[in-house]
């Protein structure tokens, strides 16, 4: 090999250390780069999602630039599959300061089951409970639906509650489910009867459960009510009743056509009638509890919902029921008694049956005289 060559290779070989040691530099840099960025976006979503739990924090000591960099990428990696940044929690609307505390909190649980994605709007506020219109997963299959999310414990003062708890069992949500806090419970029963914090969240989530599950009842019995999608411990989900861009107002705020009067007034007597055969009495009746929407009602707000079987007052609440509904109809030339109404709907589909009672007498006197018989035989005996 001569001279020229050798010059020639070693020109070229130090030209090829030059192109390595300038890549290596930009890779270096650009490892560098993208390492600080991620670290930036780490801290944001820590920050974010109040991510503090040490499964997020990197290794103390790496080795090298190079562990770091890949370290941070696992944990960032981490970050986006609890916190599920292809479906970041940005909604729509964006509610008060106090507000948005409990309403985003209320609603976690139905996104992390993919009943909604977004929180589109306010419909209804009230003293209870505000009603927000959401947009569904697709796994839903509806366009809309309506959440309903109660005020913090808001039900501790709500008056004369002793009447509408009368011959409840308290009700708790197990896995999206009410269940019924068993008998023997004695420290869910001391605590609701002390009225200590975990009593008063008892109750409080003891009228959502009633409310959802009265709506399965209902809508499986063909009551015209919201088909209920789901229930947490602070929240309802519900069918929305309306369109994007306006909700179904109630009846009290709307003025119905003369040929809809007596159309729509037998069937919110037939819905009360079968609520009666279902063993409920609604408990807040009148046309503030009825929407309107295209010609058809929808009843809502069932959580003081009265049990027939168990409650001493639920004849007096039914009359106050229907008086209030007979006043709204009146209004539009609709003339009904509505004592005697409620007392018809109550015999036909609420009282006791005659038979029935006569037969349960009948077993009380033939328990009363197997008693008596054992009597004489312990008498003889002795």
């Amino acid at each position: 090999m001569d001279g020229q060559t050798l010059e020639n290779q070693e020109h070229e070989n130090m030209e090829a250390w030059q192109q390595y040691e300038q890549q290596h530099e930009e890779n270096t840099e650009d490892s560098d780069s993208q390492w600080e960025e991620e670290q930036e976006d780490l801290e944001f979503y820590r920050k974010r999602f109040r991510l503090s739990h040490r499964t997020y924090r990197a290794p103390r000591d790496p080795r090298n630039e190079r562990q770091k960099f890949e370290a941070h990428r696992a944990e960032i990696q981490k970050v986006a599959e609890v916190a599920d940044l292809d479906n970041v929690w940005e909604t729509t609307y964006t509610p008060a300061r106090y507000e948005g505390i409990f309403l985003k909190d209320s609603l976690q649980p139905f996104f992390e089951q993919d009943q909604i994605v977004d929180i589109m709007a306010l419909v209804k506020g009230g003293k209870e409970a505000s009603v927000y219109l959401c947009k569904p997963h697709y796994s839903v299959g509806v366009e809309w639906i309506a959440a309903k999310v109660y005020r913090p414990r808001q039900f501790r003062n709500l008056r004369n509650d002793a009447l509408y708890r009368e011959g409840r069992n308290f009700l708790t949500a197990e896995d999206g489910r009410p269940q019924a806090v068993k008998a023997r419970d004695e420290r869910t029963a001391r605590a609701v009867k002390k009225n200590t914090a975990f009593g008063a969240k008892v109750r409080h989530t003891s009228w959502l459960m009633y409310e959802f599950s009265t709506l399965q009842e209902l809508q499986k019995a063909g009551v015209p009510v919201p088909m209920p999608y789901g229930v947490g411990e602070n929240a309802i989900l519900m069918e929305y009743i309306g369109d994007e861009g306006m909700a179904a107002p109630t009846l009290h705020e709307v003025r119905i056509d003369e040929d809809e009067v007596l159309p729509l007034f037998e069937i919110t007597r037939q819905s009360i009638a079968t609520m009666l055969q279902q063993g409920f009495v609604h408990g807040d009746l009148s046309a503030y509890n009825i929407l309107y929407w295209q010609g058809e009602i929808k009843l809502i707000d069932f959580p003081q919902v009265i049990d027939t079987h168990s409650n001493q007052s639920a004849r007096a609440v039914l009359n106050r029921d229907v008086l209030r509904v007979c006043q709204y109809f009146r209004r539009f030339g609709l003339q009904v008694d509505h004592s005697r109404l409620a007392e018809e709907l109550w015999e036909r589909y609420a009282a006791p049956d005659p038979d029935d009672l006569a037969a349960d007498l009948s077993l009380l006197d033939d328990v009363e005289e197997d008693d008596g018989l054992e009597d004489e035989n312990d008498g003889e005996l002795v």
